[in-house]
């Protein structure tokens, strides 16, 4: 039988039924609730357990501590209830009308950016578009049941293509199929969009804007939706990579920058070769933030990278007085799967 979830404090209601979790049926029934990573790894969805009990798929300890757990929080990507639930949830009225599709799509352009970064161009079927925020992101949809999510690297509104960045991932299942056996013409499946990952608009503060790799990919969304609209609220932009050749649309951020005034740039590089003769800051991307805000009380944060990033810079930027509630972010992890795709 199904069981009954209230979300407070709205009321809202929906059922789980066996084997989902709480945030999946959350999704399925059209409540927009905060996630990203949907594996236990990054701890956006994060809530409170008012009454009820929820057993957890495994989970990541530092997406949910164990005082946190046993203080009522728990993940609802991983936590699947017993009986009826009443969960304290932040919901996200802003994307109350995004609608998630299953849609086929067609490959229609290949551009290698880097070594081990291609751009994809998906072409929708005739007459049909995707409406989504920028930051969202979709899930490819494999043959085998299996998926794997990226962010839609174009702004909404220039979405006659998706363009997805796709770094290459030894023994990636998908991404090893893309760099060595994908054409141009290529049909797909995809659901989306997804996420939660998406600038706030009902505010001016200043923005700044932290990637790493390919995180770059809904960062760049973000930035071409706000020029998009004329805005002119601040975009700090912090993109960190290990060599110059990471950061593979170096030129167009240069542009950004040069073209508009609200926008900064500053890349960052972990490890340069020395081959690049790189005189730009260096060490990590959050480093370079904090040292360059002493206050970050008045700003809102969008990171998007490894959650091993999103960790680090959760404590650096509150140290600078970042509301906890002022960063928003998308922690995503490569998958490695050496399985060949079906």
């Amino acid at each position: 039988m199904p069981m009954k979830v209230r979300i407070e404090p709205s009321g809202h209601e929906f059922d789980v039924i066996a084997g989902e979790t709480l945030l999946e049926a959350a999704v399925r029934e059209g409540f927009h609730l905060p996630y990203s990573c949907r594996n236990g790894a990054c701890g956006t969805c994060k809530a409170r357990i008012l009454s009820g009990t929820v057993t957890h798929k495994p989970y990541e300890t530092k997406a949910l501590s164990a005082a946190e757990k046993a203080a009522g929080l728990v993940l609802l990507c991983r936590a699947q209830p017993e009986g009826p639930v009443v969960i304290e949830a932040r919901e996200i009225g802003v994307a109350k009308d995004i609608i998630i599709k299953t849609m086929p799509c067609r490959v229609a352009r290949m551009e290698k950016l880097a070594p081990d970064v291609m751009r994809l161009f998906l072409k929708l079927p005739q007459n049909e578009r995707l409406r989504y925020l920028a930051g969202q992101y979709i899930d490819i949809l494999l043959k085998d049941g299996r998926r794997r999510g990226f962010s839609i690297a174009n702004r909404p509104g220039a979405d006659e293509f998706l363009e997805l960045h796709i770094r290459h991932v030894p023994g990636g299942l998908f991404s090893g199929h893309v760099f060595t056996a994908m054409q141009e013409r290529a049909l797909l499946r995809f659901e989306g969009p997804l996420g939660t990952f998406f600038l706030r608009e009902d505010t001016d503060k200043p923005v700044i804007l932290m990637a790493a790799g390919t995180g770059f990919a809904p960062i760049k969304a973000i930035i071409e939706h706000s020029l998009s609209t004329d805005s002119r609220r601040e975009l700090h932009l912090y993109w960190g990579a290990r060599t110059r050749a990471d950061l593979y649309l170096h030129d167009l951020a240069l542009k950004w920058a040069a073209e508009h005034p609200q926008v900064r740039y500053t890349p960052v590089l972990s490890r340069p070769a020395s081959a690049d003769a790189w005189n730009g800051r260096t060490g990590y991307v959050q480093e370079a933030i904090v040292a360059d805000w002493p206050d970050l009380s008045g700003f809102e944060v969008y990171g998007s990278g490894p959650p091993r990033m999103i960790e680090a810079a959760k404590g650096a930027l509150a140290s600078r007085g970042l509301p906890a509630d002022a960063f928003y972010y998308d922690a995503f992890e490569y998958a490695q799967d050496p399985v060949p795709l079906p």
